[in-house]
């Protein structure tokens, strides 16, 4: 990810490539209404139904009935936290880019509640970077110029596992709870998941990008962790998502008081680029 320099215009590029990559998280949405688990073929009248293991491992992603939980993960360039409050449509995302050459760091958050939008921002590591309030700014959307400028809640799978493991050609349950397999991440929304230009980068190495994944007791998906391989100059990485405290992380509400305040107009210059 290209750093900004420290001028108006450049950080408006760095920090739309960023709400590019928080909207890339929530545009994928759920892998849809879950299927009856597949029975296998009965060997006799005793013979019980068992569950394949790519379905039972789909079945476990979040769709919105498990409650209020948390999130976080990390891909090629961003690490990202949040928590998930799919009864009230809301979102708490935070995504911290790595430095880039010129030792700048950007953190950005959103909180998304329905239709509802603020944001926080902070830049690091070099003298002369904008400041903004420690405050959730709110977002007007009609200052906005583009639907895609932020994020927006339309699935509670906000690490994007269920396209991933849709994509997987082989899965493997080798233990209760316990999944390994390959997925392919070379077209489709598999591709759309990772950074622009790197499911192209990896060829034929990204048809067979090996996983693992954890599902808890429960039958809910706690972490899909991706291995990456070297591409050109792009080191090998994994790629984590991690889901917890389902049905006990606090609730997302509107910031009130103290704690907000209206965006300024160099927020929607730097959303807008």
């Amino acid at each position: 990810m290209t750093q900004a320099t420290g001028t108006a215009g450049t950080f408006g590029r760095t920090v739309g490539t960023i709400a590019a990559v928080l909207a890339a998280t929530t545009l994928l949405g759920g892998c849809g209404p879950k299927d009856e688990p597949a029975a296998a073929p009965r060997s006799g009248p005793s013979a019980s139904p068992t569950v394949d293991p790519k379905r039972a491992l789909l079945d476990a992603v979040p769709d919105g009935t498990e409650g209020t939980f948390q999130f976080s993960g990390k891909d090629s360039t961003n690490t990202h936290t949040g928590r998930v409050d799919p009864a009230s449509k809301a979102v708490e995302l935070s995504i911290t880019g790595a430095p880039g050459s010129d030792g700048i760091t950007t953190k950005m958050s959103f909180l998304l509640i329905g239709e509802e939008a603020w944001l926080k921002a902070k830049f690091s590591g070099k003298p002369g970077l904008p400041k903004f309030p420690d405050k959730w700014m709110k977002l007007d959307r009609t200052k906005l110029t583009g639907s895609d400028t932020i994020p927006a809640y339309d699935s509670a799978d906000q690490g994007n596992a269920g396209p991933l493991i849709e994509a997987a050609t082989s899965v493997q349950e080798q233990s209760p709870g316990q999944y390994v397999g390959v997925v392919d991440v070379s077209a489709g929304n598999a591709a759309e998941v990772l950074d622009d230009g790197e499911a192209a980068a990896l060829g034929e190495a990204g048809k067979t990008v090996p996983f693992t994944a954890v599902v808890d007791e429960e039958k809910r998906l706690t972490s899909l962790t991706l291995k990456i391989p070297a591409a050109g100059k792009a080191k090998a990485y994994d790629y984590v998502v991690t889901y917890t405290d389902y049905g006990t992380a606090p609730k997302i509400s509107v910031p009130t008081g103290s704690a907000a305040t209206k965006a300024p107009a160099m927020a929607y210059e730097m959303l807008n680029g």
